[in-house]
């Protein structure tokens, strides 16, 4: 059964037109140890808000950029965070759509409510934000690779000179944030946001140049199908100013391409990009050659020789990367050397280390056809060894949904260890299991396990691993801690 997207933000005001932030305007975040709310949050004090923030899950990876920053962080929820009805002690609220979809009613939202104070989701914070910044948005959408190729944006164009500004739902290097690793950064422009669809998340991003890397059936729990996605992002690139848009569009990708069979009478440009097109498919056009690409169409022939991330999707990240990037006034060399040096966000094929010679990897991979693309790409980067794929699934309902392109996608691996699935924003946790998918895996000739624990499951792999394995920890919930117990069990092991 999915959900619309009113019943997922119940209770949040309707999506406005951006604003900018007044200077001293008092702004409280709920859910603020989270990737996105925390860069909201970060962002909004750059803008010139006061904020605090409250989240039961702090600390958090995110939570030091936020210290660092001066922002408050309560790790609970009170009414009290608001203050009377009569004398609030904050402007504005903002929250994150995992409390909304699971309690709309809850006490810290009901008192802004009496207190006559609008609740917004964070995205409409940042959206705020890049109105007070003023500079050129750019909005990067998708439903694989959005992190990363935000994040491959910021840094091409900081390297090519520019200020940019901008927020990426993973953590970004310290040196791009000015030291401590966070999901924000400041500067004079462009503004660059990572542009999500779960439950018109993307609706208060109103940019001029909209980047859309691929479309596929995700998030069950809002969309029944592909129609009910595509029908999403065109809902979004028809809103309000669309006429001035430009996207930058993978027409190799086959969501993308059915999509703009659907935007006929769209107002604004088009600028068509793929790797490997026939000619005259696409305006940019890109070809991998070994470990680089070469890409045609952004005036001289763009060569680089070694992309810094690994894989097929990478490659098609990093041309849609580069058009955007041209679109923002980068010259040719910029934009080849930027896809040459980013060296990745947080949660992508992040290495964790390599004790007892077991490589463990972590990666937020949860869908199956990302959990197949990092499986092809190990295969490729580090051919001869064994693949461990421990699997943390993310929420009830995808796992259901996807189960059997799920078991297919893992059964690639050479040994699979299921971990109890996150379950997020999904209140449903009846329709699923780690056990059931273990199952599936084991049936495709793949052996799969399903431990009880996160911690059994780091604890199982750690015992059976051995010298000259490797380890990919995928999942969007705890998958980064089952990796860091790994390491840390394999570090004892070896004496370390």
């Amino acid at each position: 059964m999915t959900r619309s997207a009113e019943e997922v933000g119940a209770g949040l005001a309707p999506v406005r037109a951006p604003r900018p932030i007044r200077a001293g305007e008092r702004i409280h975040v709920v859910g603020v140890a989270g990737a996105g709310a925390s860069g909201a949050a970060l962002l909004a004090v750059h803008a010139g808000g006061e904020v605090s923030g409250c989240d039961p899950g702090a600390p958090s990876p995110y939570t030091a950029a936020l210290e660092a920053m001066g922002v408050t962080v309560d790790s609970v929820h009170a009414a009290g965070h608001v203050g009377p009805a009569d004398h609030p002690l904050v402007d504005r609220i903002a929250v994150t759509k995992a409390l909304t979809a699971v309690d709309p009613d809850h006490p810290e939202l009901m008192a802004a409510r009496a207190a006559g104070l609008p609740v917004e989701a964070w995205q409409q914070l940042v959206a705020d934000a890049a109105a007070t910044q003023g500079g050129l948005l750019v909005a990067v959408a998708g439903t694989h690779g959005k992190s990363t190729s935000t994040g491959w944006l910021l840094h091409l164009l900081a390297r090519a000179g520019a200020e940019p500004a901008g927020f990426v739902g993973a953590l970004l290097p310290g040196e791009l944030c000015g030291g401590i690793p966070s999901t924000a950064l400041w500067g004079r422009g462009p503004f660059v946001v990572e542009a999500d669809e779960y439950a018109g998340n993307f609706d208060p991003y109103r940019p001029q140049v909209a980047v859309l890397l691929n479309v596929e059936w995700d998030h069950p729990d809002v969309f029944a199908d592909e129609p009910a996605v595509r029908a999403a992002f065109l809902g979004w690139l028809r809103a309000p100013g669309s006429a001035g848009r430009t996207l930058v569009a993978n027409v190799g990708d086959a969501g993308v391409a059915r999509l703009l069979g659907e935007l006929a009478g769209w107002e604004g440009r088009i600028v068509r990009v793929a790797l490997d097109a026939p000619e005259g498919a696409a305006e940019v056009a890109g070809r991998v050659a070994g470990e680089g690409i070469v890409i045609e169409g952004l005036g001289a022939p763009i060569v680089v020789e070694r992309l810094a991330l690994p894989g097929l999707h990478n490659a098609a990240n990093a041309l849609c990367v580069a058009a955007a990037a041209a679109l923002a006034g980068a010259s040719a060399g910029a934009i080849a050397e930027g896809l040459a040096s980013f060296p990745g966000v947080g949660r992508r094929l992040e290495r964790k280390g390599e004790p007892a010679g077991v490589l463990v990897l972590d990666d937020y991979a949860h869908h199956p056809t990302a959990i197949s693309a990092v499986i092809a790409t190990l295969r490729r980067q580090w051919p001869g060894r064994r693949v461990w794929a421990v699997c943390e699934p993310l929420t009830f309902h995808r796992t259901a949904a996807l189960a059997d392109a799920l078991a297919v996608a893992l059964a690639a691996a050479d040994r699979v260890t299921v971990a109890p699935i996150h379950a997020g924003r999904d209140p449903d946790r009846t329709i699923a299991s780690a056990a059931a998918v273990a199952e599936a895996v084991d049936r495709l000739g793949t052996p799969a396990t399903a431990p009880a624990t996160a911690e059994e499951t780091a604890d199982e792999v750690a015992d059976a691993v051995r010298s000259g394995d490797l380890v990919i920890v995928m999942g969007g919930g705890r998958a980064d801690r089952i990796a860091d117990r790994i390491v840390d069990r394999l570090t004892a092991r070896a004496g370390g």
